[in-house]
């Protein structure tokens, strides 16, 4: 309470300081005040420099300890001595008091700091999802209106989708309460959100679609030329990011490829001088190729180019409106047949699963991991348990390095072709929908309805999606109306190319039933989508190869370095090169058998990771590079147990 007070009075002597984090609260829509926002930094700066107080404290009094073991004591320059009760003043615990200290308040002031740029950055990361499915909002408010709708209507039924439209529709969602909570005319609102919103891109919409309304002009016009603008611009931003995915993958391959195989054939010859090298190709091996393409795969996935995750919110099952005030009166007498029913719902999952068992790992590959990831585990365990420590490191580890190998792969191979199978088919579905699209759109330009073109277009040849057609025929057949039957389709094919369809076409055939313009605005759609992703992989594809590549330029000048230098090195007489000169005097303390193993490593650790980028660059997905990634280990598995030399 007193230290809100105190926030209070020092955001009131200088408001203007503090305007720029208040605007960014809004935009980021953090629903706190500043002077609550810096109340709740101030706690954190303070709990976590109390933390680091006790780490730094700990940490110093570590590292004393340590030197003073080297033969190293302190001394106290500063003469600062305790009451003489007590006695003088240890200079290691000066030092472990000036570590905490300093530890302290660096935590405090990073994190206070980190806080006041936070909403900031929330901010940022706002406007890049707004911008990612403005396009797809703009389309959906084009077919409201071409039904209609009233603007404020539109805003309303956009907002109340923001599993299918993101940010967009929680922005929008400003534009409801607004006019329902604060009575503010329609005009007035988009005007608030026009201020506030992090978008620039939503901005210049908010204005030219005010600049619309002012002057009486043609609002389902324009709303038709903006979305065909914002297709064009999704175009274009995807050019400028492959072009950014380019330089990336060049320089992951410098930086992670050829960098490491430069350090390790340095670190590999300054152990044959008798320089301990082993430590640092440890550390290039164990941290650097793991840190580092960790750090790429996390920035890569900041710059992509990602659409609106869809969350499914579940259907409520409700009466018709008009008869909201008619009582339902239960009829009994068929408790048991109802429980039979429910007994028969908790049994199908289980019969379907044996009658098809693929098809339950094909619908959702993670469902195999609860097969693999035991029998993977259970395997190195076992593999494990069944070598005894023989009082060598380097003999132990080379022994059931390749049994984990194995043990990963049993776990992620089945995982990879189960994903790709799964993602296979529903590229083959989104790929086939704006066929489905611009055939519905003409066959409901000649007079008949969206649910007879669906009855027309089930002999159609669309792939995959023939049979969803079918499905969705046979719902209709059996009582479902169209709106039902589409909803049925997107919950077993759930994708945002999918979600946004049926949501725009269910409210269009809700406005009117002559839809075919809105059809031909959502087979635009999702062609667009289906054509950057096609571009993408045409262009990400060359690097992938550079990648695989790498890998085999990497893996050879091992394997070479491994079965041929170290091998040979072994095989030599160190006995006189002491003698001769200082050059070769360490060539007989070389752990060679652990030189060795630490190369396996640096294959296993860089063909793995080179697989996740593979993945992540060229299919936008981490899981799509897994099967990149198996294939790798096996590569290094086999090369290395049937090429190279075992361990010396």
């Amino acid at each position: 309470m007193i230290l809100g007070r105190q926030i209070q009075a020092w955001v009131a002597r200088d408001p203007g300081r503090f305007q720029r984090l208040n605007a960014d609260l809004v935009s980021a829509r953090a629903g706190v005040t500043v002077e609550r926002y810096l109340a709740t930094a101030i706690l954190a700066s303070i709990a976590v420099a109390l933390v680091f107080l006790v780490v730094g404290f700990i940490v110093t009094g570590i590292v004393i300890a340590f030197t003073e073991a080297q033969g190293t004591s302190f001394t106290n320059p500063t003469g600062l001595h305790l009451p003489y009760a007590v006695g003088p003043v240890p200079m290691s615990l000066i030092l472990q008091v000036v570590g905490a200290l300093i530890g302290g308040l660096l935590a405090a002031s990073i994190t206070y700091m980190v806080a006041l740029q936070w909403p900031s950055i929330t901010k940022g990361t706002r406007a890049s999802k707004i911008n990612m499915t403005l396009h797809n909002a703009v389309a959906y408010m084009f077919a409201m209106r071409k039904g209609g709708a009233e603007l404020l209507t539109i805003f309303r039924s956009i907002s109340e989708n923001a599993n299918i439209y993101g940010e967009v529709a929680l922005e929008f969602r400003q534009v409801v309460r607004d006019a329902d909570f604060f009575g503010l005319d329609v005009v007035s609102a988009i005007r608030q959100l026009h201020i506030t919103t992090p978008s620039n891109k939503l901005k210049d919409f908010l204005q030219d679609l005010l600049s619309v309304i002012e002057s009486g002009g043609d609002m389902t016009h324009f709303l038709d030329g903006r979305v065909h603008l914002f297709q064009e611009e999704a175009r274009y931003e995807q050019k400028n990011f492959l072009s950014f995915l380019a330089l990336v993958a060049e320089s992951y391959v410098t930086l992670f490829v050829a960098g490491p195989l430069f350090l390790i054939i340095i670190m590999v010859v300054m152990g044959m001088m008798g320089g301990s090298a082993v430590i640092q190709l440890a550390a290039v091996v164990y941290l650097m190729l793991p840190v580092g393409t960790s750090i790429f795969m996390v920035m890569i996935d900041l710059v992509s180019i990602k659409s609106e995750v869809v969350r499914r919110t579940g259907t409520k099952e409700s009466g018709p409106p008009e008869f909201s005030d008619v009582t339902v009166v239960p009829v009994g007498g068929e408790e048991a047949l109802f429980a039979r029913l429910a007994k028969y719902d908790q049994s199908a999952g289980f019969r379907n699963f044996l009658r098809d068992p693929l098809r339950a790992f094909t619908s959702r590959p993670i469902r195999v991991l609860f097969l693999t990831l035991p029998v993977g585990l259970g395997y190195i365990f076992f593999m494990v348990s069944r070598i005894e420590w023989i009082g060598n490191l380097e003999a132990y580890v080379g022994a059931i390095d390749d049994h984990i190998v194995i043990g990963l792969l049993i776990i992620l191979l089945p995982f990879s072709i189960f994903f790709e199978v799964w993602h296979r088919r529903l590229s083959g579905i989104e790929s086939a929908i704006p066929e489905f699209l611009d055939r519905m759109a003409g066959i409901n330009q000649v007079g008949l309805t969206v649910a007879q073109a669906i009855s027309i277009m089930m002999s159609a040849n669309l792939g995959v999606l023939s049979h969803e057609i079918r499905r969705i025929n046979r719902d209709m057949d059996w009582g479902a109306n169209f709106s039902e039957a589409l909803g049925r389709f997107e919950e077993r094919v759930t994708t945002p190319i999918i979600a946004r369809m049926v949501t725009l076409i269910t409210k269009a055939t809700e406005m009117s039933s002559q839809i075919n313009e809105v059809l031909n605005i959502a087979a635009s759609d999702a062609r667009m989508s289906d054509v950057l992703k096609r571009e993408r992989l045409a262009e990400m594809f060359i690097y992938v190869a550079i990648v695989y590549l790498s890998f085999f330029v990497f893996i050879f000048v091992i394997a070479i370095l491994n079965n041929q230098f170290l091998v040979q090195l072994s095989k030599m007489d160190t006995s006189g090169l002491a003698q001769g000169g200082q050059a070769f005097s360490g060539l007989g303390s070389i752990p060679l058998g652990l030189l060795q193993v630490l190369l396996y490593h640096a294959c296993l650790f860089q063909g793995f990771f080179s697989g996740l980028i593979a993945g992540q660059m060229g299919e936008s997905s981490v899981l799509s590079g897994i099967k990149h990634a198996c294939i790798m280990l096996l590569i290094a598995l086999v090369a290395f147990n049937t090429v190279a030399s075992p361990p010396v």
